[in-house]
């Protein structure tokens, strides 16, 4: 059957997605506009395509113990010099990406694995380009602000070109979306 390289990952809705993305071009990074706006809940891993549905199931399982939540970006950050990436912060909804991502890599699922870097939750505006590029990218993006509810994620596919695309979204089990900005909730998803 061979094997497939698949992702999970929160989009970035419109006209922020598509705004990022543009940006993301313009520093010069080749890979913009194969890669969909997004927040990473599993990076790439490869498994074997017939356990395709096995993990269809198990995220279908994970989005259904939870709930939406407020997601909100402000400012940039910076794994260099350890990864040559620049990004912009997720400030709310965190706590919620990183509760999310653990269940979808739990040892018992079809997904286990130990990633390379401890996680931190953020959206790639700025990946393995020239440093001035980088540099330039962590500035402009300085005051940069968005916010969406958070309602589910998705699964995509790394097409032989080294484009993802989407395989299927996982909408979480409640509709009720807690309030922006003040709650006392904040970013957090639980299980019901």
């Amino acid at each position: 059957m061979g094997t497939v390289t698949i992702g999970v990952s929160i989009a970035v809705p419109e006209p922020h997605g598509s705004e990022l993305q543009q940006l993301r071009a313009g520093f010069g990074d080749a890979a913009a506009h194969g890669i969909p706006t997004h927040v990473t809940l599993l990076p790439p891993t490869e498994v074997d395509s017939g356990d395709l549905p096995a993990v269809e199931a198990h995220l279908s399982e994970v989005a259904a113990s939870g709930r939406p939540f407020p997601m909100r970006l402000s400012g940039t950050g910076t794994f260099r010099p350890l990864s040559p990436v620049v990004f912009v912060q997720v400030v709310e909804g965190a706590e919620a990406c990183t509760w999310l991502q653990k269940q979808v890599r739990d040892a018992s699922g079809p997904v286990a694995r130990e990633l390379q870097f401890p996680y931190h939750p953020h959206v790639t505006v700025a990946h393995g380009i020239e440093d001035r590029a980088m540099d330039r990218a962590f500035e402009e993006l300085a005051d940069y602000e968005a916010e969406w509810p958070c309602t589910g994620f998705a699964l995509y596919e790394q097409g032989a070109d080294g484009v993802w695309r989407k395989l299927r979204e996982f909408p979480f089990g409640s509709g009720v979306v807690p309030p922006q900005a003040g709650c006392a909730d904040r970013g957090s998803v639980s299980a019901r």
